[in-house]
C-alpha cells in the first residue's frame, strides 16, 4: 500500500469530518470571539486604554492575537480528542492500526485534521476581529508559522487526551480543568508587565507554556514582546517534538488502543 495515498485517505477524512459539521465546529468560535471583543475589548477596554510594553496599540488590538490563539488552541486539541476517541469507541482505530499504513502517518493524519480546524478558525476570528480594529501583520510568513505549530502542538496534546480517555466525558475533563485556566493565564486578555498583577502570580505565569505560545504570536502579529521570541520558539519547537514523540510511543505500542 502506498503509504503516501494513505494518508491522504485519512488527512481528507478528518477535513470532510470537520467541515461536514461546520455550524459545531466554525460558527461557534465566531460567535464567542464577537462576544469577548464586545465586552473586553469595547467596554472593558475602553476604560483601560493601552497595555504596558506594547505602547502606541489599543487595548483591542492588544487582545486580537490572544483570541486567535484561544480559538487555535481549544479547536486544534478538541478536534483530534474527539476525532480519535471517536474512531477509538467505534472500533475504526484498530483496523487502522493493524493496517499496512505506519504509525507515523496516522499521526500526521489525526494532526492535519487539527491544524486545518486550528487554521480556518484562526482566519474566521481574524475576519471578525475587524468588525472591532483594525491591524497590520508584523510578520506575515511567522504569523502564519506559528498558527501551524501551535496547532500541531495541541493537536497532539488532543491526540494523547484522546488515547487515554475512556469516555466521552474524559475528553472534556482536561480541557475543562487543566486547559480552560492555563489560558486565561497565558497572557490573553493581560500584560505580565501590568503592575497591578502580584509578583507571585507573575513567577506562576512565567511557568504556563501557553504564555509563550501567545507572546510568540503577538510578537509575529504586533513586533512586540515580553519574552525573547527566540526562547518562545524554542519551548514551543522543544514540547512539540516531545508530544509528537510520546504520541507516536503510544500508537507504536497500542497503549489505551489495544486493551
Amino acid at each position: 500500500m502506498n503509504h503516501y495515498q494513505s494518508l491522504k485517505t485519512l488527512t481528507y477524512a478528518q477535513i470532510r469530518r470537520i467541515l461536514r459539521i461546520w455550524i459545531q465546529t466554525i460558527v461557534p468560535p465566531a460567535i464567542t470571539t464577537a462576544l469577548y471583543f464586545l465586552i473586553f475589548g469595547q467596554i472593558i477596554g475602553s476604560r483601560i486604554g493601552g497595555m504596558p510594553g506594547y505602547d502606541g496599540f489599543s487595548y483591542v488590538e492588544f487582545i486580537v492575537p490572544g483570541l486567535i490563539m484561544l480559538s487555535v488552541i481549544t479547536n486544534s486539541y478538541a478536534n483530534v480528542a474527539s476525532a480519535f476517541f471517536g474512531a477509538k469507541f467505534q472500533k475504526a482505530i484498530e483496523e487502522i492500526i493493524i493496517s499496512p499504513m505506519p504509525n507515523w502517518a496516522i499521526l500526521i493524519g489525526f494532526i492535519m485534521g487539527g491544524i486545518t480546524r486550528g487554521f480556518v478558525v484562526g482566519i474566521v476570528v481574524v475576519l471578525v476581529s475587524l468588525f472591532f480594529t483594525t491591524f497590520t501583520i508584523h510578520n506575515i510568513p511567522l504569523t502564519l508559522f506559528a498558527i501551524i505549530i501551535t496547532s500541531i502542538l495541541f493537536s497532539l496534546l488532543g491526540l494523547i487526551n484522546g488515547v487515554y480517555a475512556k469516555s466521552f466525558d474524559d475528553v472534556a475533563i482536561i480541557p475543562t480543568f487543566v486547559l480552560t485556566p492555563l489560558i486565561y493565564l497565558g497572557g490573553i486578555f493581560y500584560s505580565i508587565e501590568m503592575s497591578e498583577i502580584p509578583e507571585q502570580w507573575k513567577l506562576i505565569s512565567m511557568f504556563n507554556p501557553i504564555l509563550y505560545v501567545v507572546d510568540f504570536f503577538r510578537y509575529a502579529m504586533l513586533g512586540q514582546y515580553q519574552i525573547n521570541p527566540f526562547l518562545s520558539f524554542t519551548l514551543i519547537s522543544a514540547f512539540t517534538a516531545s508530544f509528537f514523540a510520546i504520541a507516536y510511543y503510544l500508537l507504536h505500542k497500542g497503549i489505551g488502543i489495544k486493551e
